[in-house]
């Protein structure tokens, strides 16, 4: 499908900012309204007739490209807006990969959500196929047992590969519903704040995706939806499908983004985010562990590439790339001692300044690994344009535009 950007572009400037990211306002016999409520633990949302809506006087646009961003107090953590829309998200946030359900402990699940709420993060993401599930049960559980009130934190979870039917895959109306529905049971709550489509898929129709994300976010199982791992021309036809047909579009892209991998979030995905209002979460900004310094041509026991089912990384590790890689990362340790960090402080704080990123997830397997990790906001206004540059000039793979 061939999506005009100069349309997409004179309809952002036709519409506010409201209309443009959380659909059509209800009218008179509901329609494709926000959430419907009457459900404990859902959010607020439409239902029942009001008074006629007064005329709204337009706010003066921000600055073109502008993450207005702000600093929690008490804790220094930063918050900025999830790409245009208006919801608040740390720039740090906290994944739930390899770790929940999986290689730690409930007991130090909860050591590390903990220590990351305190430290103002209230970002939480997670997937249906973590852990087979146990990661959203994990989660779910450590929030039930914390108490903290539902609207002081995100959580966002991902739709794509629930189970092992062909029906428990994809992203088909059917198991968009009933998969949101199942991550909702194991996390023990009335709705997520943003449902992902994990991955596109090339056996659903476009138009039945949107419908089926306008939906969830109609009957309250679901505040916003994004993509995750999707192509900017996919995002472009999701977003165009739910303007033609009056439906709900996608706020954010979930993306890989790191010192060795760039293109995407650094070429691509800044334009969607002019254009269209979409921001991007990124993760794996340490390649899981490659960008520490720990790896140094070996594989220590214990970490990610010793675990079950990542001989995957292990080979990374060791491979010809891999090895090329960490020898760049060593050559950043002089820049991070200059400035006083680590290596995995500074490659995280070199993840922040990327144009158009709402958050980076972090993955942490203890209280202390976060709490290292999240030295990165110390770093970032550090990073000057000259350092960056320096940055830049040891690895030797700045993307560059091809216009």
């Amino acid at each position: 499908m061939q999506v005009s950007i100069a349309c997409t572009e004179q309809n952002l400037r036709s519409r506010n900012s409201e209309d443009r990211l959380c659909g059509p306002r209800p009218g008179p016999g509901g329609g494709n309204g926000g959430p419907v409520g009457g459900v404990h633990g859902n959010p607020p949302g439409g239902g029942g007739s009001g008074p006629k809506a007064r005329a709204v006087v337009p706010r003066p646009p921000a600055p073109a490209g502008a993450l207005r961003e702000s600093t929690g107090r008490g804790t220094g953590m930063k918050y900025r807006n999830l790409g245009k829309s208006g919801l608040r998200v740390s720039c740090l946030g906290l994944g739930t990969w390899v770790t929940f359900g999986s290689q730690i402990s409930d007991e130090t699940a909860e050591d590390v959500l903990t220590v990351a709420y305190e430290h103002g993060v209230n970002l939480f993401d997670t997937t249906e196929v973590y852990a087979a599930g146990k990661a959203e049960r994990t989660l779910g559980n450590i929030l039930k047992s914390k108490g903290w009130r539902r609207s002081s934190y995100v959580i966002t979870t991902k739709i794509f590969g629930g189970g092992q039917a062909e029906t428990e895959r994809g992203l088909s109306r059917k198991h968009i519903i009933e998969g949101l529905r199942g991550s909702l049971e194991r996390l023990q709550l009335g709705y997520v704040d943003i449902v992902f489509a994990n991955r596109s898929d090339p056996n659903s129709p476009m138009e039945e995706i949107v419908r089926a994300m306008t939906y969830v976010i109609n009957q309250g199982l679901a505040l916003y939806w994004g993509t995750s791992r999707w192509g900017a021309t996919e995002i472009m036809e999701a977003y165009s499908m739910a303007r033609q047909f009056n439906l709900i579009p996608p706020v954010c892209e979930q993306a890989e983004h790191q010192l060795f991998q760039r293109e995407k979030v650094e070429m691509q995905l800044p334009e969607l985010y002019h254009k269209i209002g979409v921001g991007s979460v990124t993760w794996s900004p340490l390649a899981c562990g490659l960008i520490t310094s720990k790896y140094d041509g070996r594989v220590p026991d214990p970490c990610r590439a010793t675990i079950k089912g990542y001989q995957w990384l292990k080979d990374k590790v060791q491979s010809e790339d891999g090895k090329k890689q960490q020898a760049k990362v060593m050559d950043l340790l002089p820049i991070a001692h200059q400035l006083g960090c680590t290596v995995a402080q500074l490659a995280i704080a070199w993840c922040l300044r990327s144009e158009g990123v709402s958050s980076v997830l972090l993955g942490a397997s203890s209280a202390e690994q976060l709490i290292e990790h999240l030295g990165a906001l110390q770093v970032l206004s550090q990073l000057t344009p000259q350092t960056v540059m320096e940055i830049d000039g040891l690895l030797g793979n700045k993307p560059h535009s091809k216009k």
